[in-house]
């Protein structure tokens, strides 16, 4: 489950139209990078150095957090001005959308604006344009690949009925998929039947597969920005890399805010960002259970 912003529609309207080649933004300012092999704090060059030298590296990130973007964006415009430019991978997108990316960053070359980037690019409504346009606007008009790394919503659908199993390997350990039923269902506010789980489970690993597929596919240098989960050492896609014989090179950043608990054996480095304010996402899901399912007489709810 995603838990979005509630942005304003003017906000929204206006990003809609936005120049397609945003301004270069700043170094960021705050937040905090940890190398976790040694404990030593980098700086941000530092760290685009280090991200440079490797062939595959993964982002991630927390989808409603607006700094975790803004260090996207400036990580791209850093990295592009001190290597080779990597292809982008983004798990907001998926191969039916590809066409439409390809047109548009086509209509770009030839001269030819683009005033409505969201629909040009088939933008699906789960990811919050107010927080994704301005990356996805400069990552159309960079000269390197931009390339989808989702399944499709008829794959999930395909999956959740029938799941396909994956080969043995590191990603089907039982430790693994205990680990990652029990994120899926806190991500759920524990409201998930217990029948849905195992479908629920499969959908979280094929979609990891897909993006170690489509990341090894992809020319190297390669980045994969996704969610956090998704990229972790010891849950995602670099254990499907592992399983795939790619594993090599690849580099793990997961963007993390202040409190959060992120360890060596999840990623290569962390930049720490301030803590949002908390907010009890799961109380409006609860309420509405509630009443589908009011309590018995006489019952506590």
């Amino acid at each position: 489950m995603r838990i979005w912003l509630l942005l304003p529609l003017i906000l929204l309207a206006a990003c809609s139209r936005m120049p397609v080649a945003p301004e270069p933004i700043s170094e960021p300012a705050s937040g905090r990078i940890v190398e976790l092999s040694t404990g030593r704090h980098l700086s941000p060059t530092e760290l685009v150095e280090r991200l440079g030298r490797r062939e595959r590296v993964l982002i991630g990130e927390r989808h409603d957090n607006p700094a975790h973007h803004r260090i996207e964006r400036w990580l791209l415009q850093a990295v592009d001005r001190r290597a080779e430019a990597p292809a982008l991978l983004l798990e907001m997108l998926d191969p039916g959308q590809q066409p439409r990316v390809d047109a548009v960053r086509q209509a770009l070359r030839d001269g030819r604006p683009v005033d409505d980037l969201p629909a040009a690019l088939g933008w699906q409504p789960g990811w919050d344009w107010g927080l994704y346009g301005e990356l996805l606007a400069q990552a159309v008009a960079r000269p390197a690949p931009l390339l989808s790394a989702n399944l499709t919503r008829e794959d999930i659908r395909r999956i959740y009925r029938s799941a396909p199993r994956l080969p043995a390997g590191r990603s089907t350990d039982e430790a693994v998929q205990a680990q990652l039923a029990e994120h899926i269902r806190a991500a759920h506010c524990d409201l998930l039947p217990a029948e849905q789980l195992p479908a629920m489970l499969a959908v979280q690993q094929q979609r990891d597969r897909r993006m170690a597929e489509r990341l090894l596919a992809a020319s190297a240098p390669a980045w994969l920005m996704a969610g956090a989960y998704h990229v972790r050492r010891d849950l995602g896609v670099p254990l499907h890399l592992a399983d795939l014989g790619g594993a090599e090179q690849a580099a793990v950043l997961v963007l993390a805010e202040e409190g959060e608990a992120v360890e060596a054996g999840q990623a290569d480095y962390v930049w720490f960002t301030p803590a949002q304010p908390q907010v009890d996402h799961c109380a409006a899901l609860r309420d509405e259970q509630a009443k589908k399912d009011p309590a018995e007489p006489g019952q506590k709810p």
